[in-house]
Order: C-alpha cells, then sequence, then structure tokens
C-alpha cells in the first residue's frame, strides 16, 4: 500500500528513474521521510512536510529552494557532481513546481540524495565536532549576504523565549494531575531560570544582535559528512527563515556536546563535553568570525545554554500537553527528553565560565 502510494507521489517528479523500493528514516521529529530507490540506482529523497506544524508549506519549500539556489551561486566554482554534495538540490515536478499534493491534501517535495555520507546522532571526536562547527559557520557566513526578507517565518516565534513561556503557562493548566507531579522537578526549574534565558531575546529585539538567514534546527543529525567525517552539506532545511546566530550556533552546542542522544533516560551519561565545545567554536568562529561583533562573540555561551533550555522547555511542555507536538515512543518520551536536556544544562553550568574564555580567545 505504501509502496504504491509512493510510487504515485514519486511519478508527479521530472525525472526518468521509476521507483523499485523504499526506506523510511525515522530520525525526525516531525516530518515523514523516505529514501528513494530507482531502476537506475539513483537515490532521492521524498518527504512529506507535516501540515500540522507548518502552516505555509509552499512558503517553506519557497525558503529551501531560494537559500539553495544562492549557496549553489556561491559555491559555483565547483564542479557539478560536487556542487549536487555540497548544496541540497530539489527536483521539480512535471509541471515546473517545487512540490506536488496527494489526494489527501499532503505537500511533498523531492531531493536528489548525497551518497557516501554518514551523520552522527552523537559526537565521536573533538574532530566531528570540529568539522561541524566549520560546516555551520560556513553556511552562515555563505548566507551572510542573502536578503532574509525574502524568506516567510516558517513557524512563528520558534525561538521566541517569551512565546515558549505562554504555552508552557498554557499547559500546566490543561495537564494531569499525574503528568504534573511526575514533572513538578523540571517545572520548578523553569521558572527559577526564566530571567537569564530571556536575555538574547532582549538583544535580539533591541537589535544589539542581527536578524539574518538561519537554519534554526542545527542538530548534529543534520550535518552530512563524507566517509573521512569531513563536513559536507547542510540538511534537513525545512526551519530556514530569519533569525539570530546565536540559536544555529547553540541548538548545535545542544547536540554536539551532550555525550549521549536526546533520547537517553540514563542521565549519568549525560553531560556536557567541554574539548567538543572548543573544538566546535574553533571551526565555527574560523569561518565566520569576520561577520560577528566582539558583543556576538560574547554572547555565544549563552546563546548555547538559551538553545538547551528552550529544547527542555518544548519537550516539558509538549508531556504536559499529553504529547501533541513531537513524536513520541511512550508515554514518558517527552518528559524523559526535557530531563535529559536539564541535566546537559547543569553540566553546561558548572563549565560556564571557561566556556566564555574559549569562545573570545579563539582567533
Amino acid at each position: 500500500m505504501i509502496l504504491e502510494k509512493l510510487k504515485s507521489i514519486y511519478a508527479e517528479f521530472s525525472n526518468t528513474d521509476q521507483l523499485i523500493s523504499y526506506k523510511q528514516l525515522a530520525s525526525g521529529h516531525i516530518n515523514d521521510t523516505f529514501l528513494i530507490e530507482t531502476t537506475t540506482n539513483n537515490f532521492y529523497i521524498l518527504q512529506q512536510i507535516n501540515r500540522g506544524v507548518f502552516k505555509d508549506i509552499p512558503g517553506l519549500i519557497n525558503n529551501k529552494v531560494l537559500v539553495s539556489r544562492h549557496l549553489r551561486k556561491k559555491l559555483g566554482y565547483l564542479n557539478p557532481n560536487e556542487l549536487k554534495r555540497r548544496v541540497l538540490s530539489f527536483v521539480e515536478t512535471i509541471e515546473g513546481n517545487n512540490y506536488c499534493l496527494d489526494i489527501d491534501g499532503n505537500y511533498w517535495n523531492l531531493m536528489i540524495y548525497i551518497n557516501d555520507s554518514v551523520t552522527f546522532e552523537t559526537v565521536n571526536s573533538a574532530n566531528v565536532a570540529y568539522e561541524g562547527g566549520k560546516l555551520i559557520g560556513d553556511f552562515l557566513n555563505l548566507t551572510s549576504d542573502f536578503d532574509a526578507s525574502q524568506l516567510i517565518e516558517v513557524i512563528p516565534k520558534f525561538h521566541d523565549m517569551s512565546f515558549r513561556f505562554t504555552q508552557f503557562e498554557e499547559a500546566l493548566k490543561v495537564a494531569s494531575d499525574v503528568r504534573l507531579k511526575k514533572a513538578q522537578k523540571y517545572i520548578e526549574l523553569v521558572w527559577c531560570l526564566k530571567d537569564e534565558m530571556h536575555i538574547i531575546q532582549k538583544l535580539k529585539e533591541s537589535g544589539k544582535i542581527k536578524l539574518r538567514v538561519t537554519h534554526n534546527d542545527t542538530k548534529i543529525s543534520n550535518i552530512l559528512f563524507d566517509k573521512n567525517n569531513k563536513g559536507l552539506c547542510v540538511i534537513d532545511t525545512d526551519t530556514i527563515m530569519p533569525g539570530i546566530v546565536h540559536y544555529d550556533f547553540g541548538d548545535a552546542i545542544r547536540t554536539i556536546c551532550n555525550t549521549a542522544t536526546e533520547d537517553e533516560k540514563d542521565l549519568e551519561k549525560v553531560a556536557f563535553n567541554i574539548e567538543y565545545y572548543k573544538a566546535y567554536v574553533k571551526g565555527f568562529l574560523e569561518q565566520l568570525k569576520s561577520e560577528l561583533t566582539p558583543s556576538a562573540i560574547k554572547y555565544l555561551p549563552l546563546g548555547a545554554k538559551t538553545m538547551i533550555f528552550i529544547m527542555a522547555l518544548r519537550f516539558l511542555t509538549d508531556y504536559l500537553n499529553h504529547d501533541i507536538y513531537y513524536k513520541t515512543a511512550y508515554p514518558e518520551h517527552n518528559l524523559d527528553r526535557s530531563k535529559n536536556q536539564f541535566k546537559l544544562i547543569e553540566s553546561l553550568a558548572d563549565q560556564f565560565k571557561e566556556m566564555e574564555i574559549i569562545s573570545t580567545q579563539i582567533k
């Protein structure tokens, strides 16, 4: 049944290859994504965008395509094969659109699969952290001259801390007594950190931090590496929209410097790896330092803490809301994710002074 449906959707795109098999990729929380194998041994990524989460999917896909075209132009000195490995390539439909609709009104887009690439759920070496930093820094550097006003706000107030606190407060009103009791310790932690976690937002609102094109989901699994663990391509660009560097920096740090996956239930395994932080910052600033003010660099460590917190808050909010946003595998999944992030914040806080020194000493 699924195979026939995917064949029908795939046939809407401009291709001479025929679909022969598929594999569902389960790493994302939001969209349904499939690896497509064809008769000519070419592979594609066919993705259904979650219309419950994203309200303007044509605008979202246009964001992705516009930024991809910009990157391809900036990297036009590369040979065509290398360019396909460095930048996402979107396949148009037979009618010349960047997406198609199925009979249920779901939106699909198709991308060329980047062969001989690897991803990581957790980082296993300082070199991977460094390469990840270089790639995200390079992405932000290459898009620094892109007019962000061309992009829609894919998820309004995505990293807006005041908005996330409002959602949290609303979730407290509808949560069951059982879930409130299980989450009580972490609910108290949210209130304790509230003032500090609004600092970055206030700097953004005052104009002291520049608004620009950002990826907004820079977790390590959204960075492709080649077989030699060299940074290759930034993927999963659904959340590209105007934002600030500190959120992209912080979200990458959140996964790169966690010694465990964000789903790890054994909190003894969760810690903030300062050596990976140092390696990531080195790669990141090698590519982007000339674009940042000393003040912007100063607040990078707080950006990391803020992004870990905002994910802890979002997981906790969804748990209190009875799991209406993120995909979950079991009833306590979102609570475990939140506990994981709060443990990471605790470990980071113990090393925060060292983080500040590292960020300001990179040449």
